[in-house]
């Protein structure tokens, strides 16, 4: 049976050892050839005899032997009176050394040859930081009664986003790519009354930047009978905590790694409004939006004075959300909505969303638009809809965060941006 190369360590001495993976390095001495196995777990040290023929760094083998203690070896076991099978035709070069500690490439070579220097155990890390974090989502959702959902990508209406989006061809008449399942998870709260949802989002805005991508992974949760969006902002911070909880418990290794500073969730998430922001920041009151260099002062704000990596911005602007967001009571100017900032960079959108038929009615003629053409959407609301809200978390931003990469698409498995479709 075939062992996995961190389970040596577990084997007794003398017990029979298969391992299968891929030749991570080869070095040959005057006495004695080292051959590293990597697999899905790890690397283990495979000792031969000095002129023994080992295959280039990336085949796949089969390496068949006994364990044996070695203090020097990974996991203090090594494997002896090795044969190694080659299970493929020898690798080529590849485009970087993975058996050097560091991947030391530049960021085009990173994305051109994604399939390949994704091997690299620290490069890895990064995703397995993503999918630790996708486990403890998912789990501190389920915990709270929460059902997971799939949603349609294929949309006929572009009016919830206007012209950011893509436009396809349905078989033969115009559809869209969905830019987030905002529709579809409101009317879900009327069926399960919470919802998550875990899936790609496609946004077509020309935005050549560090922090954007065309398609990303989208944490989406949406639930029922809350107060207001501080009920919404106390449950992503239940997320944020399982997120933090799913890496400690399935990715311990991948931080070590990686260097991720995994962040401590603080029982309450700081708060400031909108308007305090501007002018703490120094921007003019009647600014629409944060830019991102107040984002990065408000993030060392909300460090030096609550010594928290994490700050919630509410009361944004109407005029800045979507029809859908519920005005501040006895303020309209203002909305029941937040950003969530981790580390000086917006990671989180949340917030109330109107329930009441009469609500949507005047907000989408104040749009100038006719209700008629939600009718589908507004169908739920008409049929009974409790007061509600939710948020959306970026998962490649936030890992982009847990490591401090400089780009985004550093911790992307395929990005697409602006100009990248391959691979």
């Amino acid at each position: 049976m075939r062992s996995l190369c961190t389970s040596l360590p577990t084997l007794a001495p003398g017990s029979p050892v298969t391992l299968e993976g891929w030749v991570h390095r080869r070095r040959e001495l005057a006495r004695v050839t080292f051959l590293v196995v990597r697999d899905r777990s790890g690397l283990a040290q495979v000792v031969l005899p000095a002129g023994t023929v080992v295959p280039p760094e990336e085949t796949t083998v089969r390496v068949t032997g006994t364990a044996t203690a070695n203090a020097q070896a990974p996991g203090g076991v090594e494997v002896t009176d090795a044969v190694v099978e080659a299970l493929t035709e020898p690798a080529e070069t590849p485009p970087a050394e993975l058996w050097r500690p560091q991947l030391d490439v530049q960021l085009p070579t990173l994305l051109d040859h994604a399939p390949v220097l994704w091997r690299h155990p620290a490069q890895r890390a990064r995703w397995e930081l993503a999918a630790a974090s996708l486990r403890g989502f998912r789990a501190s959702l389920d915990g709270l009664g929460f059902t997971e959902v799939t949603t349609p990508k294929f949309v006929e209406s572009a009016t919830e986003s206007g012209a950011n989006v893509f436009a396809v061809d349905y078989f033969g008449r115009p559809a869209y790519l969905a830019q987030s399942p905002q529709f579809y998870k409101q009317q879900l709260v009327g069926v399960f009354e919470r919802v998550y949802e875990v899936g790609p989002v496609f946004r077509a805005e020309p935005h050549d930047t560090v922090r954007h991508l065309a398609e990303y992974r989208s944490l989406d949760v949406e639930l029922g009978f809350v107060r207001d969006h501080r009920d919404v902002l106390a449950m992503l911070r239940e997320v944020l905590a399982g997120m933090v909880s799913g890496i400690e418990s399935y990715a311990a290794t991948a931080v070590g790694r990686t260097g991720a500073r995994v962040p401590e969730v603080p029982a309450e998430i700081p708060v400031i409004h909108f308007a305090e922001a501007l002018a703490l920041v120094g921007a003019p009151e009647d600014e629409p939006d944060l830019a991102p260099e107040h984002e990065r002062a408000l993030g060392q704000w909300a460090l030096e004075e609550h010594g928290s990596d994490f700050l919630a911005v509410e009361g944004y602007p109407m005029a800045k959300r979507p029809f859908y967001t519920h005005p501040q009571p006895g303020d309209p100017r203002w909305s029941n909505s937040f950003d969530l900032l981790f580390r000086g960079l917006e990671l989180v959108t949340g917030g109330q969303r109107l329930h009441r038929p009469s609500d949507y009615d005047a907000a989408i003629r104040a749009r100038g638009e006719d209700p008629a053409d939600y009718a589908a959407y507004l169908q739920a609301f008409r049929h009974g809809m409790p007061p509600h809200g939710g948020f959306a978390i970026g998962l490649e931003r936030w890992v982009s965060r847990l490591v401090e990469a400089t780009n985004v698409r550093e911790v992307t498995l395929f990005p697409r941006d602006l100009h990248r479709l391959t691979p």
